[in-house]
């Protein structure tokens, strides 16, 4: 299934993508832009994970480094029969965390500076085993590519918009300029968050999975609800510098500044993953 619906983002994704390259050169710009995509999927499939790591400028952490984390993730992958995943720390103080990669074998868990400080071991327990439900259920291939190729989306409908605005498509009459112009700008607006519409289709179900995996495995649903009720608190406080493409990859949606990416959340309510599972209403 999440072949299938890895298949499908990467579909829709690669549309705006041709829709963008129609937007600069007409039918022409639509085939180089399906040339590119398919490249850039190919390129997204193998190193959407580390370009997620570095935009977040994590680096690697050594058993030394980070004991109690090494030390949960040992105990929880024997008991699931997973790969231990690479570690990484974020140097941030806003307390989160993802997991990312294309499968299990290939998976890397990250945590910031601040989630260390803030939670205890059970409710530490209950994250980890938050992300590595996402690594056993597979979402971590589809999440990072989709926050590969919807950053790129991004960054081509704005580049699309400034040169429509500035006239960078000056090509035939004044109608079509105009016409062209409009249908630029309205790229700009449409395609990032038809991007993030996409995201938010696949990531919320993910989440509630993820969180009763977690529950599960540890048996202790109520450190990983305390863990989320501190997270958002504390997140709030100390917003992440987070790209709107990318902010679907967090255990908790980061409480950014931007108010693009905080209109179109990629997560169910804290409240909510709170009271499923508090209520012990979990998809075992």
């Amino acid at each position: 299934m999440q072949i299938f619906k890895t298949t499908v983002l990467l579909a829709a994704l690669t549309g705006l993508l041709m829709l963008i390259g129609g937007g600069f050169w007409g039918e022409q710009g639509m085939l180089l832009a399906l040339v590119v995509a398919a490249a850039f999927n190919f390129f997204a499939y193998f190193y959407s994970d580390k370009i997620a790591l570095r935009s977040y400028r994590a680096v690697p952490a050594s058993r030394e480094e980070l004991p109690r984390v090494y030390r949960i993730l040992e105990s929880l992958t024997a008991r699931e029969n997973l790969p231990m995943p690479k570690v990484y720390v974020l140097p941030t103080d806003s307390p989160n965390a993802f997991a990312t990669g294309r499968n299990p074998q290939h998976a890397s868990v990250a945590v910031t500076q601040g989630i260390l400080n803030l939670l205890d071991d059970e409710e530490m327990e209950g994250v980890l085993g938050h992300e590595l439900g996402h690594v056993r259920n597979r979402d971590i291939l589809i999440s990072s590519i989709a926050a590969t190729v919807a950053g790129a989306i991004i960054m081509l409908a704005r580049w699309a918009g400034w040169a429509a605005l500035f006239g960078g498509f000056g090509g035939g009459g004044r109608d079509e300029r105009e016409g062209n112009a409009l249908g630029l700008l309205a790229l700009m607006i449409l395609a990032p968050i038809a991007a993030m519409l996409i995201q938010m289709a696949i990531s919320r179900s993910r989440e509630y999975a993820a969180d009763a995996s977690g529950a599960q495995w540890t048996g202790n649903p109520q450190a990983l609800a305390r863990a989320l009720a501190k997270l958002d608190a504390y997140a709030k406080r100390m917003p992440l510098a987070a790209s709107p493409a990318s902010a679907h990859l967090f255990i908790i949606q980061p409480a950014t500044r931007q108010r693009l990416a905080n209109l179109f959340s990629t997560h169910p309510p804290i409240s909510a993953r709170i009271q499923r599972l508090l209520g012990h209403d979990l998809d075992f």
